[in-house]
């Protein structure tokens, strides 16, 4: 083992978990530059919520954002994460979609890119791997972790052998709820790398207070690259601390070779972002602390917080530790998905209404039956039968890839849009978010809205899981 690398999230997950994902592009060029000369492995600066984001709340175009970075950037990998056939929205897309979305990722600056699914069913990312390859980039492949007696460690490790055939260049273990224990991590990368030949990437957060340790243990067992946030918006919900790590490996074998003084320069050109993000009301305190109901009740904490709003918004949040042991019966009975986005929000929304309508399954949202119908792929363990005989009836059980019965959608989105457009990137950003998208490309457009960003509703805040 020699030299750990470091990517850097603070221009995308840290922003995202602490800060409702407001950073604006003029903030984040301000420490690009700087940034661009640590000599990181990679900066994750762009995917996960930062596109919706962008359009949404910030009137900035996300294609725009990524080209000005690179520009900023040149000699750094710029990283993402993307949702394999969910790309960044909700639902899958076509493969000529998704084809030309990691197309266009690649041509406006990105090289890695990480890709995951909610399931882990290794057919949702295959074809954005095989676009990612084809057009030049790098294809991480990403283990979604989670705890369950079918997610044991020859289970993950299979996984990991399986995305290294398809063409990974490096595997990705993402601890998204920060449930993976020190222990845990040095066991699991250890098994891993008896499977595998390429690089192991570790992702964490540190809202239980254990990211530093079971980064050290996946260090002590192999791990190559590890995630790690600038310490402005270091720790919390967001990824463990950029310098501690650095200061901790140095003079070690796993010595990163950063500069702790670049790293602080780079932290002084982020503050005053992090201060306005502050001032503004996107980060409260409950995003900095130690939370173990995530250990206790493994629960992430977007999770644990979409679940109090909505027993909130029912009157009825004295109710919370009931929904909180029905998690875990749900994710049973739909056979142990994942709790990451979306599988997350169905679980946890079906567990609500398990116990506000005082009869299990009396009420089933429309996802609840999706995912027991086999729409987002193959579920890792055994459904309970008589739950899904009681949610879909006798409805058709999908068992092929999902996007296998999704017809190419690009020539219809690109009728749809004749005239309205700009650039071809718009095509996808309308595909990912059509309500979103028309908004903004009117504001683009005519300016119409005035719109002083810093003034934008501050009420309007959505925690990402």
């Amino acid at each position: 083992m020699g030299k750990v690398c470091i990517t850097d999230t603070i221009l995308r997950d840290a922003h995202q978990s602490q800060a409702a994902t407001r950073m604006r592009t003029d903030e984040m060029l301000k420490a690009a530059e700087i940034m661009d000369k640590i000599g990181y492995w990679s900066i994750e600066c762009w995917g996960g919520a930062t596109f919706d984001t962008c359009m949404r709340f910030l009137n900035e175009d996300p294609w725009e954002r990524l080209r000005k970075l690179k520009a900023a950037m040149p000699d750094t990998k710029l990283q993402m994460l993307l949702r394999g056939q969910n790309l960044l929205g909700y639902k899958h897309y076509a493969d000529d979609v998704v084809d030309l979305f990691v197309k266009k990722a690649i041509e406006n600056g990105i090289t890695v890119i990480r890709i995951f699914d909610a399931l882990n069913d290794i057919r949702n990312i295959k074809t954005a791997m095989e676009a990612t390859i084809k057009y030049g980039g790098w294809p991480e492949a990403c283990i979604s972790y989670t705890t369950s007696p079918v997610h044991t460690l020859d289970y993950f490790a299979e996984l990991a052998k399986k995305m290294e055939e398809l063409g990974a260049k490096s595997v990705c273990i993402k601890d998204m709820a920060n449930i993976l224990l020190p222990y845990d991590a040095y066991e699991l990368v250890k098994k891993i790398k008896e499977k595998v030949s390429v690089p192991i990437h570790i992702h964490t957060h540190n809202t239980t207070g254990t990211g530093d340790m079971v980064y050290l243990k996946a260090i002590e067992a192999g791990a190559d690259i590890v995630d790690t946030a600038l310490s402005p918006m270091a720790n919390g919900t967001s990824q463990p601390c950029t310098e501690s790590m650095v200061a901790t490996l140095m003079g070690t074998e796993y010595d990163t070779g950063l500069d702790l003084g670049q790293l602080t320069e780079a932290s002084t050109a982020i503050k005053p972002a992090v201060e306005r993000l502050r001032k503004d009301g996107f980060i409260s305190t409950k995003v900095l602390g130690v939370d173990v109901n995530t250990l206790l009740y493994q629960v992430p904490g977007g999770m644990l917080s979409n679940l109090i709003n909505q027993l909130k918004n029912a009157n009825a949040e004295n109710r919370l530790l009931e929904v909180l042991e029905e998690v875990p019966r749900v994710r049973k009975e739909f056979g142990y998905p994942p709790l990451v986005t979306p599988t997350s929000q169905i679980v946890g929304t079906q567990a609500v209404m398990n116990v506000l309508s005082g009869e299990r399954y009396k009420v089933v949202s429309k996802e609840s039956k999706g995912l027991l119908k086999g729409e987002y792929g193959k579920l890792p363990g055994e459904v309970d039968e008589d739950v899904r005989k009681k949610c879909i009836g006798d409805e058709e059980i999908i068992t092929c890839r999902p996007a296998d019965l999704i017809e190419p959608e690009l020539d219809h989105y690109r009728e749809l849009l004749e005239g309205q457009i700009e650039q071809e990137e718009d095509i996808l950003s309308y595909a990912m978010f059509p309500q979103v998208a028309p908004k903004f490309f009117e504001y683009r457009k005519n300016k119409l809205y005035g719109l002083d960003v810093n003034e934008l509703d501050k009420k309007n805040i959505i925690y990402p899981l």
